[in-house]
């Protein structure tokens, strides 16, 4: 085929999708000017600009040349095959191959017009090509996992800003049993911190296996793979990391905690370091603690008016004490520190118990709990309490002795925050009980309790009306007529269709009924029938709340929480 004949297939694709009302003329010429300005191919830019999602593209695509369509988040990709075409070859002309059946070798292609590609493909291979359609930037995410080479990352850190730092000097040279690849390494640590950075990152994650190793990042509560290191490199990166953290290189048998801080350009970001040894080599997860986006105003975490009243009414009492409830990951931490932040005043002692310490706050004293040389919260408590407290937050209530520690606390004059892992606000008065506590203590301290969850927040530059039939949003506890929305997937959010993540809250203050209830050893769903009486919304009901305001989907807050008795 020459020049004329592809220009031909890509008319016939544009007038196809006009024919079927796919678009319309005002977006072919928009997605034609979007594509004469930054390159790449006419259905990308059609994607791009919002006129089709890729899925109805690649469908498309599939009846127009008459050829399968694969789902590449689904397909059985055959490992074998990936060497069969190079890297260079595979991204040149957006393929990958899938599998192979004697000498039939099926190729997912962005472009299956392309003559050119399926000539050079059958040259290098020597075999059969089957063509078949698959969504450009699904393959491009399959290029960059299956063909992480060393050329690859060398590509990859290429442009990557180099102005990151430790923010204590240390000697590079202490990296040992490198063998001249200290330079490539500390590049390449470097670029995957930066980046995950970049990206809104929560965590990165590096794990050895027996043939591979693998990076993933954390972003919006969803770890996703980034890099596939050669295998050849483990060792030196998981060293490299170590050293960063001041941890012990030449000890591999046991886990180590550190921390690492950076200065990424003009921003500093604390990393906790945690590894853990495993049969192929140490894991290593970090956690990425980046004060420049932490937000300690509750009136922006999208809670309902009533929630943040009952809060700040329960944080301005002179004693007693305020519970946030939830699994890990879930932000207890930061809404706890959004609570200190405001109470923080020249005029208040405020001492924390945290294990570990997340963020440094100015004005607050921050204790770090170690049990190996015997400062538990339990004990910290007890040395807070003779260093005379108007505000304490232990770091979680593990245990009875903690518990009944911060409950007479809360009982003599001092207001105390926690954390405990429970699923809802109301079970939280029977675990603690269940933990040894009194009824009554439980009853007289506690002024309030929170149970949270995040739920990934819809992208804004792709959102769009969901079509859900009025039984569907009945069955789910939507009113009739409610308009329902989710991310069509785009660049910005790397086709997720969510960007960044929002709270979901149950706020039940500890009002006379419920004390009552407490009192009389209530069971769980009595206490939480009368809340929700009161005025308390369930996780449930506040997620419903955010479906019908269009910050995030249905399926987000199925996920998340459970209906209540």
């Amino acid at each position: 085929m020459n020049t004329g004949t592809t220009a031909l297939a890509k008319d016939k694709v544009a007038a196809r999708l006009l024919e079927a009302n796919l678009i319309d003329e005002a977006a072919l010429a928009t997605a034609k000017e979007i594509q004469k300005k930054d390159g790449g191919s006419l259905g990308q830019a059609l994607v791009k600009t919002g006129a089709i999602d890729e899925t109805s593209y690649v469908n498309f695509l599939g009846t127009v040349y008459n050829l399968p369509v694969i789902d590449m988040d689904k397909a059985e990709i055959d490992i074998a095959c990936i060497d069969l075409i190079p890297g260079d070859v595979a991204t040149k002309f957006q393929v990958l191959p899938i599998n192979r059946a004697g000498r039939v070798l099926t190729m997912a292609m962005a472009n299956p017009s392309n003559i050119f590609a399926i000539d050079d493909i059958k040259f290098i291979t020597g075999l059969d090509v089957q063509p078949a359609v698959a969504g450009e930037m699904a393959i491009k995410k399959a290029i960059d996992k299956f063909y992480a080479t060393t050329d690859s990352l060398a590509a990859i850190m290429e442009g990557i800003e180099d102005d990151i730092e430790l923010v204590e000097d240390e000697d590079d040279d202490d990296i040992t049993g490198q063998d001249g690849q200290n330079a490539p390494v500390v590049k390449l640590v470097n670029t995957l911190l930066a980046e995950a950075v970049k990206v809104g990152a929560s965590d990165i994650h590096v794990e050895p296996y027996e043939r591979n190793m693998r990076v993933r990042y954390r972003i919006d509560g969803v770890l996703s793979e980034v890099m596939e290191p050669p295998i050849k490199l483990r060792n030196a990166i998981i060293s490299r990391m170590k050293i960063m953290a001041e941890l012990d290189i030449a000890e591999r048998r046991i886990p180590q905690d550190g921390r690492i801080k950076l200065k990424i350009g003009a921003k500093k970001v604390d990393l906790r370091v945690s590894t853990l040894p495993c049969i192929f080599g140490e894991k290593v997860v970090m956690r990425i603690l980046d004060k420049g986006n932490l937000n300690l105003d509750l009136a922006d975490f999208g809670m309902e008016q009533k929630a943040i009243d009952d809060i700040y009414a329960a944080i301005a009492a002179p004693f007693g004490m305020v519970l946030v409830t939830g699994p890990t990951g879930s932000g207890k931490t930061t809404t706890l520190y959004s609570c200190l932040s405001k109470l923080n005043d020249s005029g208040r002692n405020i001492m924390t118990a945290e294990d570990p310490v997340e963020y440094n706050i100015d004005g607050i004293n921050q204790v770090q709990v170690r049990d190996d040389v015997g400062l538990t919260f339990a004990a910290a408590l007890k040395a807070f309490l003779r260093q005379d407290p108007n505000i304490v937050m232990v770091g979680e209530i593990r245990d009875l002795e903690t518990g009944g520690i911060a409950t007479k606390a809360a009982l003599t004059g001092h207001l105390v925050l926690s954390t405990l892992h429970t699923n809802d606000a109301p079970s939280t008065i029977n675990r603690m009980i269940d933990m040894g506590i009194e009824p009554f203590l439980v009853a007289s301290s506690t002024v309030l309790i929170m149970a949270q969850r995040l739920v990934r927040r819809i992208c804004s530059n792709c959102k769009e009306e969901l079509k859900i039939s009025q039984e569907a949003l009945a069955d789910v506890g939507l009113k009739p007529g409610t308009t329902v929305y989710k991310g069509r997937g785009c660049e910005k959010c790397n086709g997720s269709g969510y960007s960044g993540r929002q709270g979901l809250y149950e706020v039940m203050p500890i009002t006379p009924e419920i004390r009552e209830l407490i009192l009389d050893r209530a069971a769980t769903t009595e206490i939480r029938h009368m809340a929700t009486k009161l005025g308390m919304l369930t996780l449930r009901e506040d997620g419903l709340i955010k479906v019908a305001k269009g910050v995030t989907t249905v399926e987000e807050v199925l996920r998340e929480t459970a209906v209540a008795d």
